[in-house]
């Protein structure tokens, strides 16, 4: 006979709590065939835009979310999500979700499928020039893989400066 299937019921305050003294910026809450779920903190220096290869729900736990999107025509709308509200991105819209160390949400989304990439772009803050983009494939979110392409677009002088401007985009 096989054990039943425990879903996890999970204490979104509790784990906002554990998260803001550990320091940590994610905790996973599952990875279970297609679906994922984790808590994020807000990161003061985000600024890329992410384009997720699955459609994201995000639903802000404590704070306000300030959801960033570049539209087709390269403009770039910011949509505030309060708390208590929930917001849908739909896949490979590039977004950038920007919220204060104090704040928290949860993202629903899919696993990602063998060969899909999650791309990290980042535009000049000065003239909005594309910059750089990491892409990386993400079967493990708990390894924090938006931490680590930050690590590596903030360690690259080259990648942070505008080629139309001079603009050197400032580190964390």
């Amino acid at each position: 006979m096989t054990e039943p299937y425990r879903m996890p019921v999970v204490d979104l305050d509790a784990i906002a709590e554990r998260l803001g003294k550990s320091g940590k910026r994610v905790e996973v809450l599952w990875q279970h065939n297609e679906s994922l779920g984790f808590v994020a903190r807000g990161r003061e220096y985000r600024s890329e835009f992410h384009l997720n290869p699955s459609d994201e729900v995000m639903y802000v736990i404590r704070g306000e979310l300030r959801l960033h999107s570049r539209q087709p025509d390269g403009t770039e709308v910011i949509d505030v999500v309060p708390e208590g509200s929930a917001i849908f991105t739909p896949s490979r819209l590039p977004h950038s979700p920007r919220f204060d160390p104090d704040s928290f949400i949860i993202v629903l989304e899919r696993l990602r499928r063998p060969g899909e990439l999650d791309r990290f772009q980042w535009y000049c803050q000065n003239c909005g020039e594309f910059l750089h983009e990491e892409s990386c494939h993400i079967a493990d979110y708990s390894v924090d893989p938006v931490g680590e392409a930050y690590q590596r677009f903030f360690d690259d002088l080259e990648a942070r400066t505008c080629s139309n401007c001079g603009e050197v985009q400032r580190t964390y």
